[in-house]
């Protein structure tokens, strides 16, 4: 199979099921910025303590699951099957994980600048990504209608990804930087 197929060479792209869309389209820059997600917390996965390299990658598969909804019209969405439409890692789950990171660090006092030591900054660039890719979902939302799971999980990730740069920060015995209003 041959990386380039010069279908895109005009600015379009082909959907799930085949319909193409501009590259621009709302749905595109909304699974990119998936994409561009999982790059990131492929970085951070080098990086990471507090999390292990299988959660990350978990959550890595279920980013490619949330780019498959979003890259499929609702009319051809029974082309995806189960697989491909159910994350792996459930909120419940993912909200237990965010209590127990939590316990890893001191409460907090003050908001929190991102930062510390280097697997708390890449979480942190990895929350900011997270809430980006959530922007674009609801912008596409209020196009065509994006399944409510979507928004959840990608909401829940970003907490998770906080937490996460926090207890970092705590393992690596570095303090949170902490926003002081001069």
């Amino acid at each position: 199979m041959k990386l380039y197929t010069r279908g895109g060479d005009k600015g379009s792209t082909g959907l799930f099921g085949g319909d193409r869309v501009a590259k621009d389209h709302p749905r595109l820059r909304a699974y990119g910025t998936l994409d561009e997600l999982n790059c990131v917390i492929g970085l951070l996965r080098l990086h990471a303590k507090a999390a292990s390299s299988d959660d990350l990658q978990r959550v890595q598969h279920d980013l490619f699951v949330l780019g498959a909804m979003l890259a499929t019209p609702e009319e051809k969405k029974d082309l995806l099957g189960a697989k491909m439409t159910t994350p792996t890692w459930t909120i419940a789950d993912m909200e237990g994980d965010i209590d127990r990171l939590t316990a890893l660090a001191p409460p907090m006092t003050a908001f929190v600048l991102p930062g510390g030591c280097e697997a708390s900054a890449h979480a942190h660039l990895a929350r900011t990504v997270c809430r980006r890719a959530e922007r674009e979902v609801v912008a596409l939302n209020e196009e065509v209608a994006v399944d409510p799971a979507v928004l959840i999980y990608l909401n829940r990730l970003s907490d998770w990804l906080f937490a996460l740069a926090r207890a970092e920060n705590a393992a690596a015995g570095v303090a949170d930087i902490e926003w002081r209003p001069k």
